[in-house]
């Protein structure tokens, strides 16, 4: 990823000169997916948005960096914003949008007066007449979202909202709206500006055992021993989290990182974040930890998830006080499935990965607790 201190609106020229479809072909021809995690491709988004016949289109950058383990867009935020903001321009120069937002974090909000000031900068470089709005999130996990985003913004509570209709279709104020992250709006200038853009390269979050975490930058398929030979582990590492949704799974050196290995290993790769767990550490502990996590932050509009997230952490704390059998172990997997199958939205869609693969990787840790 280019870093650029002071942009020259490169991408947005361009994208001006040429064309809104040609931007959306060359989008897609360059394959930039969104790189929130679901890895939607870009150009299908804004073209779906585009050809909602609208008097108004909204853009929204999801800059609510709330999953435990991922801050690769705070990185951008504080040495890249320029490139963020440019990208946030050419979606509203593609979509015919004139009011932008930025949903920022609230545990961001000491970036936000630099951010306001290079906004200004770049609208005034720019010459067009959008406004960009700074959007304090309120520290809710669940805002991370969508649906979610469009409601907090409109100033009601952050809960998630049924689909269909999708935000592209339907968003704010019932326009249609694009949410891009913060890594997905930075790299769209990128991949109109430079012929040799790759794809592949993702922006790793690096964090739990190691003695130089922080932000990287690797093509996917980098092998596992390149990875925690830069990282340095501080012990011999267990296992490896992708933030508190994406699961649990073994640390194999000569394994290769892609959205394809990962998945394969039932486990959602995210942000890729990951979180290296060392041998000290009992698997019950952390699936507990992120199981009281989930607790709080449902947003409690479905049952499943609402009284789910509870039920799960409480038959974790009956597993550690070692008053349990198999049968228990056999109900925290039911329950895990039940919820994930009958949640509204991606939180409680999620909520039970952690134990799911825990349980398929590490059963040896539950099996310790069983009299």
């Amino acid at each position: 990823m280019q870093i650029l201190r002071e942009t020259k609106l490169e991408g947005l020229r361009l994208a001006r000169k040429v064309g809104r479809q040609k931007v959306l072909e060359i989008l897609l021809k360059k394959k930039l997916g969104g790189r929130g995690g679901a890895n939607f491709p870009v150009a299908k988004k804004w073209e779906t948005a585009l050809g909602v016949k609208a008097d108004e289109r909204y853009v929204i950058c999801n800059a609510d960096e709330g999953e435990p383990g991922t801050f690769k867009d705070k990185f951008i935020l504080k040495n890249n914003f320029e490139t963020m903001i440019e990208g946030l321009l050419i979606a509203a120069y593609v979509l015919r949008a004139k009011r932008c937002f930025i949903y920022l974090r609230g545990e961001y909000d000491y970036l936000r007066e630099e951010l306001e000031e290079k906004i200004k900068e770049v609208l005034e470089k720019s010459k067009m007449k959008v406004s960009i709005e700074i959007v304090r999130g309120a520290g809710a996990y669940i805002c991370g979202e969508e649906t979610a985003i469009i409601q907090s913004i409109m100033g009601n509570r952050g809960s998630s909202m049924y689909k269909p209709p999708h935000p592209t279709i339907s968003g704010l104020w019932g326009k249609p709206t694009v949410l891009n992250n913060v890594e997905t709006l930075t790299c769209v200038p990128q991949a109109l500006v430079y012929e040799d853009w790759n794809p592949d390269y993702r922006l790793f979050s690096i964090s739990g055992d190691v003695n130089h975490p922080g932000v990287y930058e690797w093509e996917l398929g980098v092998k596992m021993s390149t990875i925690l030979d830069v990282v340095k582990p501080r012990e011999k590492i267990k296992a490896m989290s992708f933030g508190c949704f994406g699961g649990i799974m073994p640390v194999k050196k000569s394994s290769s990182v892609s959205q394809e290995t990962i998945c394969k290993g039932n486990c959602q790769h995210g942000a890729f974040s990951i979180i290296f767990i060392g041998e000290r550490h009992n698997i019950v502990d952390i699936c507990l930890s992120i199981a009281k996590f989930y607790t709080y932050e449902s947003c409690g509009k479905c049952t499943p998830c609402r009284e789910g997230t509870i039920r799960l952490v409480n038959l974790l704390k009956k597993i550690k006080s070692k008053k349990v059998n198999e049968g228990d172990i056999k109900l925290l997997k039911e329950f895990a499935e039940h919820i994930q199958e009958t949640s509204l939205c991606g939180l409680g869609q999620s909520c039970g990965n952690h134990i799911l693969t825990s349980l398929k990787y590490f059963k040896k840790d539950y099996m310790r607790y069983i009299k």
